[in-house]
């Protein structure tokens, strides 16, 4: 009876973990359709310019990253980035007031975050590995001190470690270039909707070739864990 009792337990424990992947995508969900119902519902629905609900529907990331980084217990290299991102955004449109240089000032603001992605892959702690930890750990300590040992230790895991960085980083500097050509060709209303687009296809990619980095290390996570 006391294994039975000790296996529902576990059982029920487990249930009521967070989901790693619910929780970082969570963030990622309010930082796209949060800003996308903002403009829409401020421009369309409540008659504020193009540039108002664009500079408006902003702020809820930066309120987003505010407290994600108090929330923090140590400091969060991949907020705190995404933090001054939005704040330069915010600072540059009430200087420019312009809508399409808005949309333009977003995707090259994007642009550096990329490149500040691509760069942090020839240091020792590559960017987007912050955001890829969760999904290998899954929450399990042993899986969490295998990831450490093996970022200190083990070359190859290194290796993909960077390449998974450069894979993003190529990815998110693409939608840049695809963001800026069209906030000087296409309608405001059409590259409101169509940023979001784009954002969401550079993600889709990032997280599909992404794998050829993250499977080889989730295999080097679980077999250090299982030694």
């Amino acid at each position: 009876m006391s294994q039975i009792a000790a296996t529902t337990a576990a059982t029920a424990t487990a249930a009521k973990a967070p989901n790693p992947l619910a929780k970082a995508l969570r963030p990622l969900a309010v930082d796209i359709a949060g800003p996308l119902a903002g403009f829409y519902l401020l421009h369309a629905g409540l008659g504020l310019s193009e540039f108002a609900a664009l500079a408006w529907s902003s702020l809820l990331p930066v309120a987003r990253t505010v407290l994600g980084l108090v929330g923090e217990r140590t400091p969060n290299r991949f907020a705190a980035l995404m933090l001054g991102v939005n704040l330069v955004g915010l600072a540059l449109t009430t200087v420019s007031g312009d809508a399409r240089l808005m949309l333009a000032k977003e995707a090259v603001l994007s642009g550096f975050m990329a490149l500040a992605v691509l760069g942090s892959a020839l240091t020792a702690r590559p960017l987007m590995s912050a955001a890829l930890r969760p999904f290998l750990t899954k929450g399990d300590a042993a899986r969490d001190a295998a990831w450490d040992r093996l970022a200190a230790d083990s070359r190859p895991f290194r290796r993909h470690e960077r390449l998974f960085s450069i894979i993003w980083g190529t990815a998110l500097l693409a939608e840049c270039v695809a963001r800026v050509a069209g906030a000087f060709t296409l309608p405001v209303a059409t590259m409101a909707w169509l940023s979001t687009v784009l954002l969401i296809t550079a993600i889709a990619a990032g997280a599909v070739l992404g794998q050829a980095a993250a499977q080889p290390m989730e295999k080097l996570v679980r077999a250090e864990a299982a030694a």
